[in-house]
């Protein structure tokens, strides 16, 4: 799907599935920006790139590449939880959102954000969800996202 990326500078941009070509275009790079990611060589890239690309549509990562420079942007996940209620209903997750510090006010994150949604509600969910540190939750409320509930974890390491 091709969006426009805001800005003074408009410029077209493409959502498009992860592809293993995108780990020497700084996918792992840009993952870094979000949370812990170590370093993988290409090889544990490929292997979770193929056991991932086993979910079909139920597990999908989507990312926006500046073709110019050959870099990703921007990268998102959607993945559907299958349920017993709801009469067997689905739920979109989103997860791992990020747009290079470099890009940030293009309105990238939004757009990604949006076409996730619109995935999820197109392959029908009842609802998709996130989770977000408490600094985001404006960003998601302007994607159209309420606060509802309270996340908990538990890390294992």
């Amino acid at each position: 799907m091709e969006i426009e990326g805001g800005g003074k500078e408009k410029k077209i941009f493409e959502i498009r599935r992860l592809d293993t070509s995108d780990k020497s275009k700084g996918f792992i790079e840009l993952l870094q920006q979000l949370s812990v990611c170590d370093s993988i060589s290409d090889e544990e890239f490929k292997e979770r790139f193929e056991e991932l690309s086993k979910n079909g549509e139920n597990h999908m990562i989507y990312v926006i590449e500046d073709e110019e420079k050959k870099k990703i942007i921007a990268t998102a996940c959607l993945f559907i939880e299958k349920k017993f209620i709801r009469n067997c209903g689905k739920v979109g997750h989103i997860e791992d959102v990020v747009v290079d510090s470099n890009a940030r006010g293009l309105k990238l994150g939004q757009k990604i954000v949006d076409f996730l949604s619109d995935k999820a509600r197109s392959m029908g969910c009842y609802k998709v969800i996130l989770d977000c540190d408490e600094q985001n939750v404006g960003f998601y409320e302007k994607c159209g996202f309420q606060k509802k509930g309270i996340e908990m974890a538990m890390y294992f390491n």
